[in-house]
């Protein structure tokens, strides 16, 4: 039997691979950007369970002990169990990789983090979510990130599927009627090379559609705006600088962060800055607008799904050019809050309007 979602799809995919952010919001990325784009986040992964690993050896290696930190790992099980203390209880997380699925799914796809307490409290929540607003619907996980997939597994003994996994598991539970709906922030890289894998499975399922990332129309942006205005309302006293930390790229979906400070300054939050960990703007230009100011503390928060290693170590760590520290140094009271977007009630209901955008073309 033509399945007709197979057009659509290819629609689609051309879609995301020309429009960048859609909505007027970040023009389009090159296939250059793109590769920049995957190494940036393989690079993330890596940096992220390396910060962890090295924090556990530090944790249980004695001063005077110069032996490799592998050794130390391998003579001292302990070390690794630190880790997980700091990270969080990985059995508080459902992976979301049953059977028993139905004929109705919701694949939620993610890249992932390895910091469990956040990847319950964001990607999990989402899911909950999404769990909650489709009940005749089975949400299942899907991870793009097989370093941060790995790492779970090697440390805790947790499998998550990666997407090509979770569409296999998919296809052997009977699903006619597959939704995806990614937790990304941008469409960019992530979200085309997506497209291009549900596109392998064309003849695996009846009908299939999928929702666009948290960041792609004017209204999205304004959205999140609000979202975390008022997650942070607790905190704008008159003298509070509230900087928000992105990861950002060197590819053309950096625009997105400009946007959004745009959409700050049209909703007269003037004491909300952006700054990026790996690109523009970076933290020496969020601390000058912020000395340009009158004020006398820093709230530092990120603008990301997860708050994982960038969060707890970049922004939120002792190290010099953290930057806690950065801002501490200028002469600022500096109040981390180590919180992902996806712990905002309303940044969750944004994520189930995509779901819901995305179901509404199946019928």
């Amino acid at each position: 039997m033509m399945k007709t979602w197979t057009k659509c799809l290819a629609v689609m995919m051309a879609a995301a691979m020309m429009a960048g952010c859609a909505g007027g919001s970040a023009p389009a990325g090159t296939t250059a950007a793109a590769e920049e784009t995957t190494a940036m986040e393989t690079e993330a992964a890596e940096t992220e369970i390396a910060a962890e690993t090295e924090a556990a050896a530090e944790t249980e290696a004695p001063a005077e002990t110069e032996a490799p930190a592998e050794a130390e790992a391998e003579e001292a099980p302990e070390a690794e169990d630190e880790e997980n203390y700091d990270t969080g209880d990985a059995s508080l997380d459902d992976p979301r990789n049953q059977d028993e699925i139905g004929e109705q799914e919701l694949l939620v796809v993610s890249f992932g983090t390895s910091f469990n307490d956040s990847r319950r409290l964001t990607i999990g929540a989402i899911e909950n979510s999404l769990a909650e607003a489709f009940p005749e619907y089975s949400v299942r996980r899907g991870f793009t990130s097989q370093i941060i997939i790995d790492h779970v597994k090697d440390r805790d003994g947790v499998a998550i599927d990666n997407v090509g996994e979770a569409l296999e598991r998919a296809a052997a539970n009977g699903v006619k009627t597959l939704v995806v709906q990614p937790t990304h922030l941008m469409n960019g890289y992530e979200y085309t090379d997506l497209m291009e894998e549900l596109a392998g499975y064309s003849d695996a399922f009846e009908k299939i559609a999928v929702g666009e990332p948290l960041l792609t129309s004017d209204e999205d942006f304004e959205a999140v705006a609000k979202a975390v205005i008022d997650a942070t309302a607790e905190y704008d006293d008159g003298e509070t600088a509230i900087v928000f930390m992105g990861h950002g790229t060197e590819a053309d979906s950096n625009a997105v962060y400009a946007k959004m400070q745009t959409v700050f300054e049209g909703l007269e939050a003037k004491n909300y800055f952006i700054g990026t960990v790996e690109a523009t703007p970076s933290l020496d230009d969020v601390l000058a607008l912020v000395q340009a100011g009158e004020y006398k503390r820093v709230v530092l928060e990120p603008l990301m799904v997860v708050a994982g290693d960038h969060a707890n170590n970049d922004m939120a760590g002792d190290d010099d050019e953290s930057w806690k520290s950065v801002f501490e140094g200028a002469g600022y009271e500096v109040v981390p809050v180590l919180r992902g977007l996806g712990e905002l009630p309303e940044i969750q209901k944004l994520y189930v309007a995509h779901a819901q955008a995305a179901m509404d073309t199946l019928q």
